[in-house]
């Protein structure tokens, strides 16, 4: 169960989620047919060492839809630093960056930024994993170790963040970790520090709160074994109620693009994962966002 302050390192509470999602990539970047190729992921998980996570990418479980998601966000939330780049944004956040590798394997511009903030043992386990592998950032690294709850700005600041440059934002698989009110202040602060021309790109959660204690039924229908190991994720979780992220972001002058994995499998021509009928609606609910200021 969450508790007020509470920390972990990449083998506990939220960061073994990080490395079950990493598990995720792994499988994805093996498949013939990989929407994306993270091959970090199966670095993380090896060094990692939790035998339940290690067991999962050398002998995937029967697999249902879930992975195959995972699939359709990263390459999301690859697509949108991409199109940033494209255009001109120079200056990257990726906010609770986890084990996402984007610094590394993306093909970033030269001159390019990127800020990292996790958990400062969560940074550290990567930055040795990938430095272990002799693999180097593709961009500007600034790894800044900071817990969300505390005074992340002026963390990032500190690291060199400008204000007045226009920067791509990410938040991941993120918001359900975080309660109501720390969601609202997550978003103020990206919009304060956002100059013309930002961009935002952000998962909402597609589960209401009722369904939220089911999740775990679910995640037990989709694989032959737990592939988050003996945690039961909706004990991570945040149930209470939070703004709308689209209303949110509209409210305050922010354009704002919905995509559900629907219209992502589409977009990237592939099949449409098929979810349990009591959440099916989870695959029409726009809950990847791509917002411009």
């Amino acid at each position: 169960m969450r508790t007020e302050g509470d920390t972990w390192d990449i083998v506990s509470s939220v960061g073994a989620t990080a490395l079950g999602v990493a598990s995720f990539r792994a499988i994805e970047t093996e498949l013939p047919d990989a929407m994306i190729r993270d091959h970090c992921a199966r670095l993380f998980v090896q060094s990692a060492g939790d035998p339940q996570f290690v067991d999962i990418i050398d002998n995937p479980p029967e697999i249902g839809s879930l992975p195959r998601v995972i699939g359709l966000r990263t390459r999301f939330f690859d697509e949108f630093f991409d199109l940033a780049a494209a255009a001109g944004i120079r200056q990257a956040v990726i906010v609770a960056a986890g084990l996402d590798a984007r610094s590394y394997r993306l093909d970033w511009p030269v001159g390019t930024t990127v800020f990292e903030i996790d958990q400062p043992k969560v940074l550290e386990f990567k930055q040795r994993v990938l430095a272990e592998h002799e693999v180097e950032p593709t961009a500007g690294l600034r790894s800044v170790a900071v817990d969300l709850r505390d005074d992340w700005p002026a963390a990032l600041a500190g690291a060199g963040f400008d204000p007045d440059l226009p920067t791509a934002w990410s938040a991941e698989g993120l918001l359900p970790y975080l309660p109501g009110p720390a969601q609202v202040a997550l978003f103020e602060r990206i919009d304060t520090l956002s100059a013309p021309g930002s961009r935002f790109s952000v998962e909402g959660f597609p589960i209401a709160p009722p369904d939220i204690a089911r999740f775990q039924d679910i995640i037990r229908n989709q694989f032959d074994r737990n592939p988050f190991g003996d945690i039961d994720v909706t004990e991570l979780f945040y149930d209470d109620e939070r703004p709308d992220p689209t209303r949110w972001l509209t409210d305050r002058g922010w354009s704002v693009d919905g995509y559900s994995v629907v219209d992502l499998a589409g977009r990237y021509d592939q099949a449409i994962p098929e979810l349990p009928g009591d959440v099916a609606d989870m695959s029409e609910s726009r809950a990847y966002l791509s917002a411009r200021k």
